[in-house]
């Protein structure tokens, strides 16, 4: 395989960059009340569930933003998880909540332990979709081409 050109990198680069603001202003604009929906949906509807849940939601999205930004600034070469990977630690906070409310683990598949054992109550979102907006599912797969295009036949140095 013949390693990218010029042009071919700039197109890669182009498309990861493009797709990581997508996710970096859903993540933004979603990760809160995610983190409450999450939190509803174990929990309850209740008032102080509710605040204490935003409070952890705004938390959990600073977080988040800020990690998706330091991943998005590193060269492709060099990043070593994927925004999935990071969007999916929404659940630290939302899990937080209700461990405090003394809200006890679920009961999850063999699979889910192991791939997520800190996941007590199965809430870890699948995708970006699971944020609440469909539009942003595919913008990981455009993030992982455009990786791709920017690193083909130029493996990372490991």
């Amino acid at each position: 395989m013949n390693p990218p050109d010029a042009e071919e990198r700039a197109r890669g680069r182009a498309l990861m960059d493009e797709a990581a603001a997508g996710i970096v202003e859903g993540v933004q604009r979603l990760g809160t009340e995610w983190v409450v929906a999450a939190v509803r949906t174990i929990a309850g509807d209740d008032r102080d569930i509710e605040a204490k849940a935003r409070a952890a939601g705004e938390v959990a999205t600073a977080r988040v933003v800020a990690e998706l930004q330091a991943l998005f600034a590193e060269a492709p070469e060099r990043q070593r998880t994927t925004p999935l990977e990071i969007v999916r630690t929404l659940r630290r906070e939302a899990t937080a909540v209700l461990s405090e409310l003394g809200v006890p683990p679920v009961r999850r598949d063999p699979y889910e332990e192991r791939a997520f054992p800190d996941d007590l109550y199965g809430i870890v979102p699948r995708s970006l979709a699971d944020l609440g907006d469909d539009d942003l599912g595919p913008l990981l797969l455009v993030w992982g081409m455009g990786k791709t295009m920017t690193l083909r036949g130029n493996p990372p140095d490991v």
